[in-house]
């Protein structure tokens, strides 16, 4: 084969990484607001900073106020475990699975809280049938499957006479999509994701029905300190108001906060939403325009609109990894390889703090490297 043209202009920022996430554009260190470091979160300016941080959370995803929001520790894992440690038992729990994490739930449920799900598979890249589901049971799914690239496509299969609860592990779905917060009891997320924050802080948001599961029954399993939502019989609600179980990193605190900021300049949600769109529509037609490339997540109704996964044709794990390595070393896309328990392929980020130009600059390099592994 001839020789292959490098591409001349790369993405001004190469970050398409599904977590953390790329900064919002404009972010600087010396930007972040740092009079909250160096102090107490129980100080004034701690409590004062982490509810403004949450009123923004609210703000932003268009939460109803029959919602609490709190920030927890560990992360979006953190945030599901907990709800699953405090809440699972009091009726029989189903859990869906069509990607790692929510196989990891299925794990936690089986294994660790020893209830016996039962469990409903896909393959990577599909989606199960929803209309399936048991809805007598508790009912834990992930919205939007960051490792595979699949998604449900609404809330319309959640029946609003739903006897169990619904726990959705929402991390690269909120601020991305319409969330009907009606249908959903229990829902978690972290900053790296969407928002391009810093890692190590869950949000946990519960609907009343998920309130009344706490305050009405005890799991027969002891818990640790760090996931005590209940004291007395009654929620503990400074968990909602920025009372947080454990100390926090004010930095990452203000770091969330300069995103949620970033997201009220763009006019919210619909703006987020619309940057995201914006960037999932240019990887379309990237991948429509070659053969060699195609979306694990056949259906596009159940496609991730910020995680897409990618395959690449008679690719495998050897492949991919080179493939990404090349990118990396010409500083034209950062951290692409798909998911080490998916199967082989490529996975970039399209959430809100993408811009789209570099999508669409980061076509080119694609093809290049493709066809540099293939030569």
């Amino acid at each position: 084969m001839s020789e292959v043209t490098t591409p001349q202009v790369r993405p001004t920022r190469p970050y398409f990484s599904s977590g953390p996430c790329a900064k919002p554009p404009g972010w600087d260190a010396s930007k972040i607001a740092t009079e909250s470091l160096g102090r107490s979160h129980r100080a004034k300016i701690g409590k004062t900073r982490l509810a403004y941080c949450i009123d923004l959370m609210r703000e932003m995803l268009q939460l109803p106020d029959t919602h609490r929001i709190g920030i927890v520790p560990g992360s979006d894992t953190g945030a599901f475990e907990m709800a699953m440690w405090t809440m699972l038992g009091a009726r029989p729990v189903t859990t869906l699975a069509w990607e790692s994490f929510g196989e990891g739930w299925v794990t936690d449920a089986a294994k660790q809280l020893k209830l016996d799900p039962t469990v409903v598979r896909a393959d990577y890249g599909q989606l199960p049938d929803l209309g399936q589901v048991d809805w007598s049971n508790d009912v834990l799914f992930t919205w939007n499957g960051t490792t595979s690239g699949v998604r449900v496509p609404d809330g319309d299969w959640i029946p609003a006479d739903r006897e169990g609860l619904s726990f959705a592990d929402s991390t690269s779905a909120v601020f991305a999509y319409d969330m009907p917060w009606d249908k959903i009891d229990v829902a978690t997320f972290s900053w790296q994701k969407v928002l391009g924050g810093e890692g190590g802080h869950g949000v946990l948001i519960l609907g009343p029905r998920a309130v009344e599961r706490l305050e009405n029954y005890t799991p027969a399993w002891p818990l640790p300190k760090v996931f005590r939502l209940v004291s007395k019989g009654a929620l503990s609600e400074g968990v909602f108001k920025g009372e947080t179980i454990n100390t926090p990193s004010m930095l990452a605190v203000e770091d969330a906060i300069f995103a949620l900021e970033w997201a009220k300049s763009l006019g919210g949600l619909d703006g987020l939403k619309a940057r995201s769109d914006a960037n999932a529509a240019a990887l379309d037609k990237i991948v429509a325009d070659r053969e060699w490339l195609s979306h694990l997540a056949a259906d596009p109704a159940s496609r991730s609109k910020t995680s897409v996964c990618l395959s690449v044709a008679g690719a495998d794990a050897d492949f991919i990894k080179k493939f990404a390595a090349l990118l990396e070393k010409e500083g034209a896309a950062y951290d692409i390889a798909g998911y080490r328990d998916a199967p082989p392929g490529l996975r970039i980020w399209c959430g809100a703090t993408v811009d789209t130009a570099d999508i669409e600059a980061l076509g080119p390099w694609l093809d290049w490297a493709y066809a540099s592994l293939s030569a």
